[in-house]
């Protein structure tokens, strides 16, 4: 009698769900790129305050500022609301504080540049008298930002350095040579902002006295040329972009004295062709610490400049038989108050960690150890000699948040739950923000304190969670494919909620695979990709992805791997995974197709044609087709140059292996690219036209890298969605 009441119970909640999962909507396109349905929600420019006791974040017009202990206790520094500048509303994009928090920088009107610049109109708030002016009126800036001690405001325009003050409100040139396409001042040239991750190229002293600058000179890198459509003459955009092996831009830096109003020159090295990735002021104003990159990027050195006279002595070197990034060495130097030792990250023992150095000594020790990766250094704590940091220790594949002791003891990891984990530290590192998401979980902001007692949290995503519930949504599983040699390569997998083992699928395969990258993370998706596989799980497609060797958050040996040789072991990687599915009882062999975007759509046409007995279609958006015509210092690191390497530039540039085409290929790029040129689609059209091989092409008019904007993404993902429907 029992039996048959849990039989009879089972059947009605095996009818519940039934009925629960019958009113799940299926994800549409339109969910997806047209009413954005699924967007993850964070916090609009969170910065802390000075004091380490409060936090400020944008929300809805509004500058408001929060007690960390106390939520109740919050204050509006500013409305857009209630001011109006010539009658015309201010609307907040972007702001910053002044140290004392008297005054607010607030950008606004901006106008995007390249991937990481722009130049907005900018606005000094007083919260004093409640008055607003703008920064200048004499055009838009670039990279406003206010001196140490929140009197003036340094700022770009038109390739010059300006300094405003903000007592007598008079605003002065540093610099007056900077010209368009020949000479920079205060700003990146192209491949610095894409390459080395910064587009501000100057820093204010810590005594408020000096600002140290880069200079950019231009004039020998060759120039590309794009067509801007839409006039009845096309406009032709210029701009100067090196190639692999190309003239690079010289770059000096200098240190301006307000007291004195004099430039004073570096010494940078008399090797005009080198690079300085990053520049910074020691903990003291009268030193300017930089490093140094020879062009192949294997020889890295850090120096110290005087402010005073200019001349610079080295402190630190190191040497590789391959490449030295600069994310992953000597990205992250923090000087400590007694002025004699400074931490910096490396990958000298095989894994990305932290050290100690000693300035006069050259002493240098590891803080932390072990077979993982450091991913991020959050900051060293003086007062208690702790250091925070991010790091792969459990997983490749997640993340965790630690903290540690200057001499390397007590390593203790603060984060808790198993994903992906990082943190924003308060300056005095009472309080972090924890942002936390994984593959079933979309992020949640906690306020914590750095024993890592949680506060409150400031962001779950219920909005989300709840949208999701009304969706039959399916989640990512990991698993991990066992290459010949041992290695194991990390891969996920979404399947139908209706996936039946009994059945043939037709799989759809995603790749990045750039040196360094990952696309298999335990982290909630931020890519609405993921959301578009859903529409294709409702069509009987699996979903797959593996990170190929060459990938990140594997040590320097799984990384560095592909050196010289770009395309070629990350292309067997995933060519052999492809066959290692094809050998799964519910995939169909016959129907695999892979598709990428940038590097990934440089993998996935290789992919279709080395590949071409595996691979029944794939898709390559905006695409190198050739690392000829990429720019220096991204293509030189990982392949040298092409006079020094030619047969690892084209022995696995798709181009070369177009006659090996069997199936479907669809090529789509913008017109308008101005990191992939449009040149690397004409390149392959041209020689799949050549070898006679049939295809499919799209261009979007005027589209950057991202192709993006109205329509744009909606159309695209129709095109593909509707090729693979045709063609797998």
């Amino acid at each position: 009698m029992i039996l048959r009441f849990y039989r009879i119970l089972s059947f009605a909640v095996i009818f519940l769900l039934a009925q629960v999962s019958l009113a799940q909507k299926s994800v549409s396109l339109e969910d997806v790129w047209q009413n954005y349905t699924f967007r993850q929600r964070s916090i609009q420019n969170l910065n802390w305050t000075q004091d380490g006791q409060h936090y400020t974040e944008l929300k809805e017009g509004k500058i408001i500022k929060y007690s960390v202990v106390d939520p109740q206790k919050s204050e509006v520094l500013f409305d857009e609301e209630q001011y109006r500048v010539a009658g015309k509303k201010i609307n907040v994009q972007a702001f910053s504080l002044s140290s004392d928090e008297r005054k607010i920088l607030i950008s606004t009107e901006s106008e995007q540049i390249y991937r990481r610049s722009s130049k907005e109109n900018n606005f000094i708030f007083d919260r004093q008298n409640k008055s607003i002016i703008p920064l200048s009126k004499a055009g838009k800036q670039m990279h406003a930002s206010f001196s140490p001690d929140g009197k003036k405001v340094a700022f770009v325009r038109e390739n010059n350095l300006f300094l405003v003050d903000l007592v007598s409100g008079k605003e002065k040139a540093i610099t007056t040579s900077g010209k368009f396409n020949h000479l920079i001042h205060g700003a990146c040239d192209w491949v610095y902002e894409e390459e080395f991750s910064f587009a501000k190229a100057f820093q204010w002293s810590p005594d408020s006295k000096k600002i140290a600058y880069y200079t950019f000179d231009e004039t020998k890198v060759p120039e590309y040329n794009m067509q801007m459509w839409g006039e009845l003459y096309p406009k032709d955009y210029r701009f100067k972009y090196p190639k692999a092996g190309e003239a690079n831009s010289i770059v000096t830096l200098s240190v301006y004295s307000l007291v004195n109003q004099k430039n004073i020159p570096i010494q940078v090295g008399k090797d005009k062709d080198q690079y300085i990735p990053r520049m910074k002021w020691t903990a003291s104003s009268d030193w300017v610490s930089f490093i140094r990159l020879n062009r192949l990027q294997n020889h890295m050195e850090i120096l110290h400049a005087s402010a005073k006279d200019g001349s610079s002595k080295l402190i630190y070197e190191e040497r590789s038989a391959t490449s030295l990034e600069i994310e992953s060495v000597g990205n992250d130097i923090t000087y400590l108050a007694d002025q004699k030792r400074f931490i910096f990250s490396s990958e000298k023992s095989g894994f990305k960690h932290l050290y100690l150095a000693e300035i006069a000594t050259g002493k240098v020790e590891a803080i932390s150890q072990g077979s993982w990766d450091v991913d991020d250094f959050y900051g060293y704590d003086e007062k208690s000699q702790t250091l925070y940091f991010n790091a792969a220790s459990k997983s490749a594949i997640q993340r965790e948040v630690y903290k540690i002791q200057l001499d390397g003891a007590n390593l203790q990891m603060i984060s808790q739950q198993a994903g992906t984990n990082t943190a924003n530290f308060s300056p005095d590192f009472s309080f972090y923000m924890l942002y936390f998401s994984s593959a079933k979980e979309p992020l949640q902001i906690s306020l914590k304190s750095s024993q890592g007692t949680l506060i409150r949290v400031l962001e779950e995503n219920n909005k989300l969670k709840q949208q999701l519930k009304d969706y039959a949504i399916s989640t990512r599983e990991f698993f991990q494919i066992p290459l010949a040699n041992g290695e194991k390569l990390n891969a996920y997998t979404i399947k139908p909620k209706n996936f039946d083992p009994n059945k043939k699928y037709p799989v759809l395969m995603h790749v990045y695979g750039g040196p360094g990258s990952q696309q298999v993370l335990d982290a909630y998706p931020v890519s609405n990709d993921f959301y578009w596989y859903q529409t294709l799980l409702d069509k009987g497609y699996l979903i797959y992805c593996v990170d190929n060797r060459g990938t990140g958050a594997r040590g320097v040996d799984f990384k560095k791997i592909t050196y010289q040789n770009l395309g070629k072991i990350e292309v067997q990687d995933q060519i052999y995974s492809a066959q290692y599915l094809a050998k799964l009882p519910y995939v169909d062999a016959s129907r695999i197709g892979i598709w990428g975007w940038s590097y990934g759509g440089f993998m996935s046409s290789n992919c279709l044609m080395q590949g071409a007995d595996v691979f029944k279609t794939a898709i390559s958006v905006a695409p190198v087709t050739n690392w000829r015509f990429y720019d220096s210092i991204y293509t030189e690191r990982y392949q040298r140059t092409p006079q020094e390497n030619a047969k690892g530039y084209d022995e696995n540039s798709p181009v070369n292996h177009v006659n090996k085409l069997k199936g479907n290929l669809l090529l789509v790029h913008g017109t308008g690219d101005d990191n992939v040129h449009f040149q690397n689609a004409v390149a392959l059209q041209e020689a799949l036209i050549k070898a006679n091989k049939q295809f499919q092409s799209f261009y979007y008019p005027n589209k950057n890298h991202s192709i993006a904007g109205g329509n744009t993404r909606y159309h695209l993902y129709q095109m593909m969605t509707n090729f693979l429907l045709k063609n797998l």
